[in-house]
């Protein structure tokens, strides 16, 4: 059975941070599940591009998936971060040791859930104020701590979606992947 991952939804969101690394993972046979945190399927992402998720949040046993990945895009980290639902899984997934990713400003929502404490992460430019001492890593694009993988933004958002998949499919999978979109 392949692995499984669920990237949260919410209006505002960066789109080629939620295509770019869904992309990724699925061609090398990851299921990922785009999840509406609204009951309307249709997101309406920044930039005026329109996306459908695959599934509301509310059907979802979160239990099940290898990963969740929160995607940027500071309307969009606003809108996810007011779910009560994304909020308390991320915070069961980084008490647990489970899977999680968040790029650009995306990792704000763990930093303002006091989940950064500790840890060593990267973000878009300026998301990172107010975060604990020591935690930011300015020179890094995809910077993974433990079960934590983050990155700074929309350019790097292939990239990241390589270290998606190598973490969850291994360096074989991640690298036949990379050669294939021509990413170096």
């Amino acid at each position: 059975m392949s692995k499984s991952v669920v990237v949260f939804l919410a209006d505002g969101c960066e789109p080629l941070e939620v295509v770019a690394p869904t992309d990724v993972l699925r061609r090398g046979g990851v299921e990922v599940v785009l999840a509406s945190i609204k009951d309307d399927l249709a997101i309406r992402a920044a930039h005026g591009v329109t996306l459908v998720a695959d599934a509301p949040l509310s059907a979802l046993d979160l239990t099940g998936f290898a990963m969740a990945v929160v995607p940027g895009g500071s309307v969009g980290v606003d809108n996810l971060g007011k779910s009560a639902r994304v909020m308390a899984e991320l915070t069961r997934r980084m008490e647990a040791g489970e899977s999680v990713a968040a790029i650009c400003a995306g990792p704000m929502l763990l930093a303002r859930a006091g989940l950064l404490n500790g840890r060593k992460a990267t973000c878009y430019p300026s998301c990172e104020e107010g975060w604990p001492a020591g935690v930011y890593q300015a020179a890094a694009d995809v910077f993974v701590d433990e079960n934590l993988i983050t990155a700074t933004g929309p350019g790097t958002a292939l990239p990241f979606g390589i270290q998606l998949l190598r973490t969850l499919e291994g360096d074989e999978t991640a690298d036949e992947v990379a050669v294939g979109m021509l990413v170096k």
